[in-house]
């Protein structure tokens, strides 16, 4: 077995003896040197945004497997990274900051080594699968360092064309938000005849099989639809008080136990309504990832590709996004650092991730769930 394997006490033994570094702005030259802790898919594409846009430089990689690291340097185009198989030496390292894209369920361990060693943390969300995990999130960002960045992976935040829309939300453009509704549909590919796979028991098994399970990844609506909560959460003013929805999984077969589709209702302040639809069952190539916001007297819309302000009929503008918004996420955590303009945004990302988990929970028990049920779960 690796080094890289982990267990909740052997973590958290690990980040109590990790010396609490200065925090580090910049290096000597004017960069930021980030390591990388996880090479699957979302850890290298964010670094690689990073390395190609941001005076943030790639100089560590971690994983348990070899061959990701070396796809890793290959997409990120990083020169000669140093190459590590346990995180702990990588955090005992000289880098400044570290973007965690490890499975869910480790997060909160990762998360907690993070902040004890004094690296700025780059995020990649759901915060955790569960109640306890965001808790514990919550608490060890509470205790970081007032010096240390610490960003979620909800890009949508830093995006240009969200922000453009928001501020034109905030300014009355449509008068009072009365409903916000979002999906975020597409295709897990054409279906497939494969044969049931056992639910994993060893800690690798659980590392390579995490995005298939409930309890390792938090399920379709915490691993993936929480982008769309997110949103949700950030024009409507808060978490909402409670929730109710249904899903279910239509594909049968296959790897794992997570849902395919799920669609809920969260009610916020006022009694406002934010309803999610989510799938991954549409058709091959099919994707519609967006959210409205129905006021009085128009409605905004927001993607990753566009933002749109209707205002009657036939009177609509729409703007597209300039670029990827990951990077205009990945090049505000690199400024911040370089500028020592901190920002603890753990508990808003956390309080979504919480938002996703009380809609699951809603799902669970096919009757509505409380915001106040669902923290004392």
């Amino acid at each position: 077995m690796s080094e890289l394997k982990i267990t909740r006490r052997r973590a958290l033994h690990a980040a109590s003896i990790l010396p609490f570094a200065a925090v580090r702005g910049t290096a000597a030259n004017g960069a930021v040197n980030v390591g990388l802790l996880g090479a699957g898919n979302r850890g290298p594409f964010v670094a690689s945004m990073m390395a190609k846009n941001t005076p943030g430089r790639i100089v560590a990689i971690c994983d348990l497997y070899e061959d990701k690291m070396e796809k890793a340097k290959t997409l990120i185009g990083a020169e000669n990274p140093r190459l590590y198989k346990d995180f702990r030496k990588m955090l005992e390292s000289d880098i400044d900051a570290i973007i965690i894209a490890t499975p869910v369920f480790l997060h909160a361990d990762h998360f907690d080594a993070a902040v004890k060693s004094g690296k700025h943390i780059y995020l990649e969300k759901p915060a955790s699968v569960d109640v306890a995990g965001c808790k514990r999130i919550m608490r060890t960002a509470d205790s970081a360092s007032r010096k240390l960045n610490i960003t979620f992976g909800f890009q949508r935040r830093y995006a240009e064309v969200y922000r453009k829309a928001k501020a034109m939300a905030d300014s009355g453009a449509i008068g009072n938000i009365r409903m916000g509704r979002a999906s975020f549909i597409k295709s897990d590919g054409p279906a497939k005849q494969e044969a049931a796979v056992p639910r994993p028991t060893t800690e690798t098994d659980k590392i390579v099989q995490w995005g298939d399970w409930k309890d390792l990844s938090g399920d379709l609506i915490v691993e993936n639809n929480v982008h769309s909560i997110d949103v949700l959460n950030w024009f409507l003013g808060g978490h909402p008080q409670s929730a109710i929805g249904s899903g279910g999984r239509t594909r049968t077969g296959g790897k794992g136990d997570m849902r395919d589709h799920n669609f809920v209702a969260f009610e916020y302040d006022k009694g406002i309504q934010g309803q999610l639809t989510g799938m991954t069952i549409a058709p091959n190539g099919y994707r519609d990832v967006t959210e409205q916001f129905f006021g009085e007297t128009g409605m905004i819309e927001t993607s990753e590709n566009h933002w749109r302000h209707w205002k009657a009929r036939g009177n609509e503008t729409m703007e597209k996004s300039p670029r990827n918004i990951t990077i205009d996420s990945v090049s505000e955590f690199v400024k911040r650092i370089a500028e020592g303009k901190p920002e603890n945004t753990a508990v808003r990302g956390a309080e979504s991730t919480l938002t996703a988990i009380l809609g699951r929970m809603a799902m669970d028990r096919r009757a509505e769930v409380t915001w106040e049920e669902m923290m004392k779960s």
